[in-house]
């Protein structure tokens, strides 16, 4: 599965430098629109469905404080769908009743605001069925941060249910240098000030040997293998250069902040169309220390990834 965009369109994740370090790289967000619809939308919400469906024990999970949260969470996406996607989002509210119409799906759904029972399914798995985000709900407590619920349906290479209910540091220390360099204690303080209404999103880069979104730790069996086949002659159709796009929203009241994350991938044969980002990613990938490269799952088919973009450059 993939999401087969254009370059033009195509979220590029590096800025101006030939070097690639760990860094709080979050700007503000303009338009504050926490959801982003592609050309895929039909494809990637039918791959959505069809995964809660069949694996919801990996797909979401949430604690039961949460809820009020969620609906927060609905709101909000709600919102944003009617006010940029008005051609393709409806929503009629009469005091708590409310009519969602979602044009692509040909859905109209009925349900009372804040009442559970009338979704047949928790608030933020219910949104999460019409956007191509996956949703993560952190929550404040204890001068911290906790993943308390998540619908996540194409996650690179981590698992919902093992990390529900951690805190931010306990997620992310095996990232190499998140600890040792305060990065982890840095990103978090600029998350706990995170204030309603004023948004953030930033971009996070990783490759892929296939073409996968479901890169779940609990499937690794079915993709991981692809990471072993990836030759100089095959890395331009088989390896995907994969892009989250993350958007961060204060919840005014819950105080919880939601994570939207969409992910776009692009096979290298297409990203390297533009000149300028094939001279830049391979001195990026070139110059990469082992221990990011081997954090991000790429150490086994670096070299010939390597090789075939040198190939490439000797062609302009």
């Amino acid at each position: 599965m993939t999401t087969n965009e254009d370059v033009s369109s195509f979220p590029y994740p590096f800025g101006d430098s030939d070097v690639y370090r760990y860094s709080n790289n979050a700007t503000q967000l303009n338009p504050p629109n926490s959801i982003e619809l592609t050309d895929d939308y039909l494809k990637e919400i039918n791959l959505k469905r069809e995964l809660l469906s069949q694996h919801p024990e990996r797909c979401c999970h949430s604690l039961p404080h949460t809820l009020n949260a969620q609906w927060e969470v609905v709101d909000l996406i709600l919102d944003h769908l009617v006010t940029f996607y008005p051609d393709k989002f409806t929503l009629q509210k009469r005091d708590n009743k409310w009519l969602f119409s979602n044009v692509q799906t040909k859905e109209k759904i009925a349900f009372t605001f804040g009442d559970n029972s009338t979704l047949g399914m928790e608030p933020l798995d219910f949104i999460g069925r019409h956007v191509q985000e996956d949703l993560i709900l952190m929550m404040q407590r204890d001068g911290n941060l906790f993943l308390d619920a998540g619908q996540l349906c194409f996650p690179a290479n981590w698992s919902l249910y093992f990390d529900l209910g951690m805190s931010f540091k306990e997620i992310h220390a095996p990232i190499p240098g998140f600890r040792t360099d305060d990065l982890d204690d840095r990103i978090l303080q600029f998350l706990m000030r995170i204030e309603a209404g004023t948004p953030w999103g930033r971009k996070n880069w990783s490759l892929m040997a296939g073409n996968r979104l479901d890169t779940s730790l609990e499937t690794f069996s079915e993709w991981g293998q692809a990471r072993k086949q990836v030759t100089k002659e095959n890395a331009g159709e088989l390896v995907h250069l994969r892009v989250e796009v993350q958007k961060l929203f204060r919840l005014p009241k819950s105080n919880g902040i939601l994570f939207t994350i969409h992910s776009h991938m692009l096979p290298l044969e297409r990203f390297i169309r533009h000149t300028p980002w094939l001279e830049q990613f391979y001195s990026i990938l070139h110059e990469l220390p082992d221990f990011i490269a081997d954090y991000k799952g790429i150490s086994l088919y670096r070299n010939q990834v390597l090789d075939y973009l040198e190939e490439e450059m000797k062609k302009r």
